[in-house]
């Protein structure tokens, strides 16, 4: 076996296992969120839908600058220092009271994930081959799915002792999965070709197909924030 055949199929359970601290770290604290804020501490379902709309619209509508800074300074630092800003996230959230402390922490892990998110999924490009692509998303989607009801089943039951044993296990995860990308992602490039900011988008903005499959994962986003702010509801 080749080095480059080697690095691909060892790149696929790196992804595997790296997507699978990153779901379960997501999804152990977010889905709790609402459930803490507005029906434990009696907040305004509105200051908590703001902190959920606020992390969706920074890691979203952002990403496209974190890509551009992992094209240039490689994936590996940008998704190191994504995940630990995303743990620094949730251990403010932890102590959060007051309305502001919450909404800075989630500023701060949807910083964390426009630093991450788009050089990961650049990664899966690159690791593999394009007659694989599509049985590998589905493969992680999959793990989504499965990660997404472990995460928020352990979270409920953390709950229950402590919300800060929840943003605890959600920190945890993000710095063991930085550790994890540390040790063991090579220091890769995603580009080999330096090109300005303005002339990629450029070229994003003039494939329409990719625009439209863009506006049409809008909706989805606004409903997952939806989904979150109303857990409470559908909890009692």
């Amino acid at each position: 076996m080749s080095r480059v055949s080697q690095a691909r199929s060892l790149g696929k359970y790196f992804l595997l296992v790296d997507n699978m601290l990153v779901v379960l770290g997501f999804f152990v604290v977010f889905p709790l969120i609402s459930i803490r804020f507005v029906d434990q501490m009696g907040w305004a379902a509105l200051m908590v839908g703001i902190a959920l709309g606020l992390r969706q619209l920074v890691q979203q509508g952002l990403g496209v600058f974190g890509g551009a800074i992992a094209d240039r300074f490689g994936a590996k630092p940008m998704i190191v220092t994504g995940m630990l800003l995303r743990a620094a996230g949730f251990a403010t959230m932890a102590i959060a009271h007051e309305p502001w402390v919450l909404w800075f922490s989630c500023f701060l892990s949807g910083i964390g994930g426009t630093l991450f998110d788009p050089p990961r999924t650049a990664l899966v490009v690159k690791l593999i081959r394009p007659q694989h692509r599509g049985r590998f998303f589905s493969i992680l989607m999959m793990q989504d799915s499965a990660g997404a009801v472990v995460g928020a089943l352990l979270g409920s039951w953390l709950l229950q002792y402590d919300f800060r044993l929840v943003c605890a296990t959600g920190a945890v995860l993000f710095i063991l999965c930085a550790l994890f990308n540390g040790l063991y992602l090579p220091a890769w490039k995603l580009s080999t070709v330096k090109a300005p900011v303005r002339e990629g988008l450029g070229r994003v903005l003039s494939d329409k197909r990719f625009v439209t499959y863009v506006l049409t994962l809008t909706g989805y986003y606004m409903l997952a924030v939806q989904v979150d702010a109303d857990a409470t509801d559908h909890g009692e």
